[in-house]
């Protein structure tokens, strides 16, 4: 594809070490304008290695902007560059245009990367959170493969009950209206909402109607569409090295998803670690100073170092 202008928006975020983005559009959907962050330390001679970064948001909300600071300058002090990427978001763009967004960002990094922030393009490892953990190991099968996989607290499976009923954790709290879910939903696309859209998520939990609503498919009569759509259902022989780390009391995405995947990785003979946090919930890694996440830290940088090092 043809790529936009090479169009840099400068973009401060204060009270870092790094706090200076390098904001590019790289792709345009339509009137839709899809921006990415780049964060490095200083250009060397030597290409750097990426972590290209995926937010979560259950597909619906969130944004680059969303990248914790101090989990940033670790992987910069590291010396990796680090490219938060935003993309379209669901209701107003389904899985497959979604899953293309992060393709087309995994392509411009490794063709306009090199000559816009001094990439390496043949290393490359995609971390993603939440949904945008899910979205990291759907990219376990594009062409060409990242050199590594991050998944905190993803998912590989989109059709199991968890998603595609109503859920009891969720059904727990207040009754969101059909009406009241979809105030600020629905329009052109977007990849930075304009509003909080939180109440739309907590409806599709509480009707278990997420699939259908993120995906345009209905996953009890076709069931068949999903496949495509379910990293765990796409792994090969030739899948990335990846690592998985879970809260085992995450009340949003079960912890089983994880368990699952490393389960299917191990049948296909793919190096993979998973890493569980006892006690830990949805987001354990907000809580920078617990022992669990500094170990899972640890063991992360330890994991990139191995599978971005040059050959």
């Amino acid at each position: 594809m043809a790529w936009p202008p090479a169009k840099r928006i400068e973009g401060i975020t204060k009270g870092t070490m790094h706090d200076h983005a390098e904001t590019y559009i790289y792709k345009i959907a339509g009137d839709c304008e899809i921006r990415a962050d780049v964060y490095r330390g200083p250009l060397s001679a030597r290409p750097a290695p990426v972590i290209i970064w995926i937010h979560g948001g259950a597909l619906i909300q969130g944004s680059r902007v969303d990248l914790q600071p101090i989990q940033r300058d670790r992987y910069v002090r590291a010396g990796y560059a680090v490219v938060s990427i935003d993309y379209r978001l669901a209701p107003e763009t389904k899985l497959h245009a979604i899953i293309e967004d992060i393709e087309d960002a995994c392509r411009w990094v490794r063709e306009e990367g090199p000559g816009l922030f001094n990439a390496d393009p043949g290393r490359v490892a995609i971390i993603g959170h939440s949904a945008g953990g899910y979205l990291a190991l759907m990219a376990g099968a594009f062409s060409p493969r990242p050199r590594a996989l991050v998944s905190f607290y993803g998912y590989g499976d989109i059709v199991g009950d968890w998603y595609t009923r109503p859920d009891p954790f969720y059904c727990r709290q207040p009754a969101v209206s059909k009406q009241e879910a979809y105030r600020n939903v629905g329009g052109p696309p977007v990849s930075e909402a304009p509003h909080d859209r939180g109440q739309f998520y907590l409806h599709c939990r509480q009707h278990g109607i997420w699939p259908r609503e993120v995906a345009g498919h209905d996953p009890h009569t076709e069931p068949s569409a999903f496949v495509p759509l379910c990293p765990i259902r796409n792994i090969s022989a030739d899948y990335p090295p990846t690592m998985l780390l879970h809260g085992e009391e995450d009340k949003d995405v079960p912890c089983d998803q994880s368990v699952m995947m490393a389960q299917a990785l191990a049948g296909a003979g793919v190096e993979h670690e998973l890493i569980t946090i006892p006690e830990g919930g949805h987001c354990f890694d907000l809580n920078a100073d617990s022992p669990g996440t500094h170990a899972a830290f640890e063991r992360l940088l330890a994991f990139l170092k191995t599978h971005l090092s040059e050959e």
